[in-house]
């Protein structure tokens, strides 16, 4: 249903011209703030309806974050009157903003030109190279009372009323229009011009930023003419950099092919990397755009897409069980990896202690000839005989016993003997590993 003038609520006038005037409203419905330019069609020539409707048209297919964003147009034939609603910028406009810098006796940052110099460039980008291959769209009429300023200090390119289609690259323009401080030498001499054109009052625009006076000014039009003819104008003021100079006097060269184009001025060094943080934000708040303009799905449509997530949940959780057996598992076979790690350990220091015993016997024939030699004088049997019950009998019976116990004590006796040596060898080798690393330690130091 298309809007009618009741759907809004006026809250005041912000500017008026000689077709009519710029105000700011209300929509009912949402309560968003917007503003409207209420033009008089009745009074209008036929060139000058078919410059409303041009402009009206632009509006509607430009759409970047540097434009002034159009939203709707409603016609009142019985005042003749149409309404373009578009996008309220809360900070103002340049020439506003140049005012107050003059009245206050200060300069702007150079941050915040090259931040109006990127923004004005994607701005321009859009319109001389359009991204959804329109025709190329030159303005025609870039001053500071045309640049906008929203709540957070970014650029809105706006007034499309001069604006005029070219449909081609190589074709150009002869009408003479603009604001004269900001007119191209081309459009001076009326001859043919292109987007080039605009990259003149681009210039312009960035020279009374930094100077807060256009680069020609002169007391009659007449005068002015000539001296952008001449081309002639003074150095920004020398708190600017030697980069930000050099780029504007390029796009105020009197030839409009040795300016710079809008794609050279976005790849300049100087604000290359604004604009590369500008075209990510584009980017996002494209897709979250298009991801809100996404219709709403239907009932059963939301009914399967219930069910599908229902089912991704399900997949989810065997997936999270699953996962949590295999780490158990994991858990595992880490304790029995260990525990073999161990076995080995301990089966490696049995064959190198077999190894030892074997290259090396730990009783010697000598002494072991000695340990015979006690045994069998310990164990010699006396050929006594005597009665059972004398007490010499018992006395035998308790040295055989005493023979037993000895072998006994002179096994228990080899095998000390043979652990002893073990730990003796194994001391050895333990004593020349720290001798070698002591050694080592020594050469380090």
């Amino acid at each position: 249903m298309p809007s009618r003038v009741e759907d809004y609520e006026v809250l005041f006038t912000i500017g008026s011209g000689s077709y009519g005037k710029c105000q700011k409203i209300r929509r009912k419905s949402d309560g968003k703030i917007l503003v409207w330019k209420e033009l008089d069609y009745g009074t209008m020539t036929e060139s000058e309806k078919q410059m409303l409707v041009s402009e009206v048209n632009l509006l509607r297919e430009l759409r970047h974050p540097n434009i002034v964003r159009y939203y709707d147009r409603i016609i009142d034939r019985t005042n003749t009157t149409l309404y373009i609603v578009m996008e309220h910028c809360e900070g103002g406009d340049l020439a506003s903003l140049i005012t107050r810098c003059i009245k206050e006796r200060k300069y702007l940052d150079e941050e915040f030109i090259i931040k109006v110099l990127a923004q004005l460039s994607l701005a321009l980008k859009e319109c001389h190279r359009r991204s959804d291959g329109g025709h190329v769209v030159l303005h025609r009429d870039l001053k500071p009372a045309n640049i906008f300023l929203d709540y957070k200090q970014n650029v809105k390119l706006g007034d499309f009323g001069l604006a005029r289609i070219l449909n081609h690259d190589t074709s150009f323009a002869k009408t003479f229009v603009g604001t004269p401080y900001y007119m191209s030498p081309e459009q001076i001499n009326r001859m043919s011009y292109n987007e080039k054109s605009d990259i003149w009052s681009l210039g312009c625009l960035l020279y009374e930023l930094c100077a807060l006076s256009p680069p020609f000014t002169a007391y009659n039009q007449k005068d002015l003419a000539e001296k952008i003819r001449e081309g002639k104008f003074r150095r920004i003021p020398y708190r600017y950099s030697e980069g930000l100079s050099t780029l504007i006097t390029r796009m105020l060269n009197l030839k409009d092919y040795l300016r710079p184009s809008v794609e050279a001025i976005i790849q300049n060094s100087l604000i290359a990397g604004i604009v590369a943080d500008e075209q990510k934000n584009y980017e996002k708040n494209r897709r979250k755009s298009s991801d809100y303009e996404k219709p709403l799905p239907s009932e059963s449509s939301a009914s399967e897409l219930k069910l599908k997530e229902q089912q991704l949940q399900e997949r989810e959780q065997a997936l999270k069980e699953r996962e949590e057996r295999l780490e158990q598992r994991e858990h595992e076979l880490c304790l029995r990896e260990r525990l073999c790690e161990d076995k080995l350990e301990r089966a490696e220091n049995l064959m190198k202690n077999y190894t030892l015993l074997k290259q090396r016997p730990f009783l010697t024939p000598a002494f072991s000839n000695v340990i015979d030699e006690y045994v069998t004088n310990s164990i010699g049997k006396k050929k006594v005989h005597f009665a059972a019950d004398r007490k010499e009998n018992q006395m035998l019976e308790g040295a055989r016993d005493n023979v037993t116990h000895t072998k006994d004590k002179c096994e228990e006796l080899k095998k000390r003997l043979q652990a002893a040596n073990l730990q003796a060898r194994v001391l050895d080798e333990m004593e020349k590993n720290y001798n070698t690393k002591s050694k080592l330690i020594l050469g380090m130091r």
